[in-house]
């Protein structure tokens, strides 16, 4: 919900402005987005998409759809030019704003609040203010200013903040595709796993509608399309998993989760974020003609030389960019590790056993003979110490640790417990002195909840990573009071700290980096505990974190 339901941190409208929905020109959507960000309850968010997929019209559904399947229009205005606009139209100078907007914690709700009463209400449903914002594309700045404000100007705040992030396309509410493939399921009683085939797939909102795409089926609609990807639950003691004999066991690589799929004289890529990647990664096309139509294999896109893994790193040089040059890809150059076989011969076999699945998959990949198809090797063990002995060399091969696949199991849909595990190594960590904070956004609005660390360097803290996970609620609001006690400086929203307490911080991998102080970035890292028993001064240096880059570097050019 928005702040003035939370805590009446802004109180600029009257409160029936916000809940007055009855000439609501975004009215189920506006309602819809409400109930969502108003409760953290799987159950209930279902219930709420189940209820707008019952009542939108079918324009609308289709549009929510794509909402939440990340297939939105692209951002047609900036958010500078918003804030500019929404600032002069509220008649508040450039601070005051920034002031409401740290407060707030939220731009478009910013805006929102900031806005003057609207003049009069225009009823519109949710596919013609899609629309809308599809046509600003078109149009040149002033046109743009003048059609937004006319926009706002009809709008309850509350359409305003929905409206708004529409435009920005940031609005995040806990949503993910498989709860949105659930209501669908349950509304028009297909099986959830057919729905989520579905959804997948480089539709778009223009191009289909929402019996098309849902209610009626069409195999060459399906030609792209990648089946929904099965996921693994993490596990700490394997041996709980009993007979290790029943187990596959590989290496759980770090890099892009992806299909491969070959049919009818096509490929195509797709990762598990449901993007098709396709051009980004030319080099695989070869196995157009090398792998037999009707082939779909599961596997780990990674950034490879002389038989060996590289950095994550790498491959981010090849996403985002529109041009490929040679020389990215000489850089950067890339095979798939095969894992797995989701389609042999035009059929779909993931109801076979992992073990059947597994020896389909050699044989295709031994049969293509490709530099860029690699089949991820099993790891031989007969017992669970033997297994311990493997991990505890993941970072040598610059894995993240080890998958259990149990051989009798069929690949399923989602995070299902049971038959995947992922035993991952523990991060790689170190002590950092907390030394700048930042409040966050949403529920952590109010609080400084956004952190940045430092080690020491010749007497001096230098910053190396900015972290906000991995504290509960206590300890955020704890370390919220100490940081309000001990500002030292303000510099917008940041508040420099005084140093004096220690967090052990971890992540997954470290490079070096021109961008930062330290001269070093990290890979995913996050707060693993508050350490009370240790002083500022026994944090570590900067020569301890380079020597576990060192190491990193050292595993790469083995």
């Amino acid at each position: 919900m928005f702040s003035i339901f939370r805590n009446n941190k802004i109180a600029i409208h009257p409160v029936s402005i916000w809940i007055n929905l009855e000439l609501s020109i975004l009215k189920q959507f506006a309602a819809l987005f409400a109930s969502l960000d108003q409760t953290n309850k799987t159950i209930e968010k279902v219930g709420y998409l189940k209820e707008y997929f019952r009542e939108a019209s079918d324009q609308d559904k289709l549009w929510v759809l794509a909402l939440f399947s990340h297939k939105g229009p692209r951002r047609q205005v900036n958010a500078t030019l918003l804030r500019r606009w929404s600032a002069e139209a509220a008649n508040v100078p450039d601070w005051l704003f920034e002031e409401s907007y740290h407060v707030v914690g939220d731009l478009a709700e910013t805006m929102a609040l900031l806005l003057p009463l609207p003049e009069y209400s225009q009823q519109e449903d949710l596919s013609y203010w899609m629309a809308f914002i599809m046509s600003l594309g078109a149009l040149g700045e002033s046109e743009k200013k003048e059609a937004i404000l006319s926009a706002w100007n009809t709008m309850t705040p509350q359409e305003r903040f929905v409206f708004t992030k529409l435009m920005t396309g940031s609005f995040r509410i806990g949503v993910s595709q498989s709860l949105v493939t659930r209501a669908v399921a349950e509304v028009t009683k297909i099986d959830k796993a057919i729905v989520a085939h579905r959804l997948m797939g480089n539709w778009q909102q223009g191009d289909t509608s929402f019996r098309k795409l849902i209610l009626e089926e069409n195999d060459e609609d399906n030609l792209s399309r990648p089946y929904p990807f099965f996921l693994a639950h993490p596990v700490d003691k394997p041996e709980d998993l009993g007979q290790p004999a029943a187990w596959l066991a590989e290496w759980k690589w770090d890099g892009i989760r992806s299909q491969l799929i070959v049919r009818k004289g096509k490929l195509y890529l797709w990762s598990r974020g449901e993007d098709l990647i396709t051009d980004k990664f030319p080099e695989f096309q070869q196995l157009l003609q090398q792998l037999p139509d009707g082939t779909v294999i599961d596997g780990e896109i990674l950034p490879y030389k002389n038989e060996k893994p590289l950095s994550f790193a790498l491959l981010q040089t090849r996403i985002g960019r529109k041009n490929l040059t040679k020389k990215i890809l000489n850089d950067a150059p890339v095979i798939i590790k095969a894992y797995d076989m989701l389609e042999f011969g035009g059929a779909d076999i993931r109801e076979t056993s992992q073990g059947e699945r597994r020896h389909l998959l050699e044989q295709t990949v031994a049969s293509a003979n490709s530099p860029v198809l690699i089949v991820s090797p099993k790891i031989t063990f007969a017992t669970w110490d033997e297994l311990h002995k493997e991990r505890a060399t993941s970072r040598e091969k610059l894995a993240e640790g080890i998958m259990l696949k149990r051989l009798d199991a069929t690949y399923q849909v989602g995070r299902k417990r049971g038959d995947w595990w992922k035993w991952k190594i523990d991060a790689l960590s170190i002590d950092g002195v907390l030394i700048y904070a930042q409040k966050g956004h949403g529920r952590r609005a109010d609080i400084y909840s956004d952190y940045t660390f430092a080690v020491w360097h010749e007497g001096l803290l230098v910053p190396f990573a900015k972290a906000y996970s991995g504290l509960t609620d206590q300890e955020m609001n704890k370390v919220d009071a100490f940081v309000k006690r001990n500002t030292k400086e303000k510099f917008g929203p940041v508040r420099t700290v005084k140093p004096s307490l220690v967090f052990e911080i971890g992540f997954e991998g470290i490079q070096e980096s021109n961008r930062h102080k330290s001269g070093v970035a990290l890979r995913f890292p996050r707060i693993l505990r508050w350490r009370l028993d240790k002083k500022v001064e026994e944090a570590n240096t900067l020569d301890e974190l380079k020597e576990l880059l060192q190491i990193y570097q050292n595993a790469e050019k083995a």
